[in-house]
């Protein structure tokens, strides 16, 4: 399952946005600094009206979207990487996730206290920013010192080393992994070393609800920053996200309509996260069930199908592949057929987003 996890300086709607998004969620949520310790952790279904249309047409008795897991992680204060605020430990729950919400506050409100006493969304970036730097600077130094035993006789961890002095000096410099060209190779052979600044980075700027819609200037210098990074960023007010839990579907769409957005905040941080991460959606329909699969760009039918279950990779003869528009404009896949419009395709195929798969296969 997909893991975010949402970080940013104690009191800038991180624990209050984590409980609107996940279903259930009880993150405490009050107004002092670090009111959360252990990290809140819930999963939510990933929306996609695809999934339904496609159920309809199949009659299928199960629907199963595919899910995203939030974890909401401590307030980080300047300090964190050398034990400030229990630093050390938040920092460690970051390790664990595949990317970063990072929750920038952009509203005024002289009722909900600033940790650092006044609202200005950059320098908060940056604190944040800093302290996930010199805990990844830490991480190499203590591995480097490790690999110096073993240098002598193994060339891999020569290779290793290599790599770290490149992204020490980078972190020295004031850039992250991320910006630090590696190949798929390099990047595995840190990857144990779960690097905070090699993880991609969604910045959430937290809006009052007034001005959700256009932003302000605030919000307008963090994604400034996003763009010069290379990042993702979007517009969020978790004030509306709790609102909208209160409210069935339809009015919910009435409400962000209302305030001249088209779709909450869960959709715009799915979506984000989807295009951060190169991922596509491929789905699998059929009486029993309809079913939406999480893949990477770019993968070939036999890998796609090894998310469902390895057997299916190892066994794999070829896929009955249509796309989803054009299924839904046969009307049945028996429809389909009969059109030609069901493809086989071979090991060599990258599946598309939106493709409607059945997978032959030997035991």
């Amino acid at each position: 399952m997909l893991k975010a996890g949402i970080v940013g300086l104690p009191n800038v709607g991180k624990s209050t946005l984590f409980n609107a998004l996940v279903a259930n969620a009880k993150a405490q949520a009050a107004n002092f600094p670090f009111c959360t310790i252990e990290p809140n952790v819930g999963s939510v279904s990933v929306p996609d009206d695809r999934l339904n249309l496609l159920a309809d047409l199949s009659s299928s008795k199960e629907l199963i979207p595919t899910r995203m897991e939030f974890v909401d992680i401590a307030g980080l204060v300047k300090g964190a990487s050398k034990g400030e605020g229990l630093g050390n430990k938040f920092l460690a729950n970051i390790r664990e996730v595949d990317a970063i919400v990072h929750v920038v506050r952009c509203f005024n409100d002289d009722d909900v206290i600033h940790v650092s006493g006044s609202v200005s969304p950059v320098r908060d970036v940056e604190i944040i920013n800093l302290e996930l730097s010199l805990s990844d600077l830490s991480q190499v130094e203590k591995r480097r010192e490790r690999l110096k035993k073993q240098i002598r006789v193994n060339k891999v961890a020569q290779v290793e080393d290599d790599i770290l002095a490149k992204i020490y000096l980078a972190l020295e410099n004031g850039n992250s992994v991320r910006n630090v060209k590696l190949n798929d190779e390099e990047m595995r052979l840190i990857k144990p070393l779960g690097l905070l600044t090699a993880k991609p980075i969604i910045y959430a700027t937290n809006l009052s609800e007034d001005e959700l819609s256009e932003g302000n200037s605030y919000c307008d210098d963090v994604f400034s920053l996003a763009s010069n990074e290379g990042a993702e960023s979007i517009r969020i007010s978790a004030q509306v996200e709790a609102e909208l839990v209160e409210l069935g579907k339809q009015e919910q769409l009435d409400y962000l309509l209302g305030l001249g957005v088209s779709e909450g905040g869960l959709n715009s941080l799915i979506n984000a996260t989807y295009r951060l991460l190169g991922l596509r959606t491929y789905f699998t329909t059929g009486e029993k069930e309809t079913r939406a699969w999480t893949i990477k760009a770019g993968m070939t039918a036999p890998q796609a199908a090894g998310v469902i279950h390895t057997d299916f990779e190892r066994g794999f003869i070829r896929a009955q592949t249509i796309s989803y528009n054009k299924l839904l404009e046969a009307g049945s896949m028996a429809e389909a057929r009969n059109r030609g419009w069901l493809r086989s395709e071979g090991k060599d195929y990258v599946v598309q987003e939106g493709d409607v798969m059945e997978f032959l296969f030997n035991v």
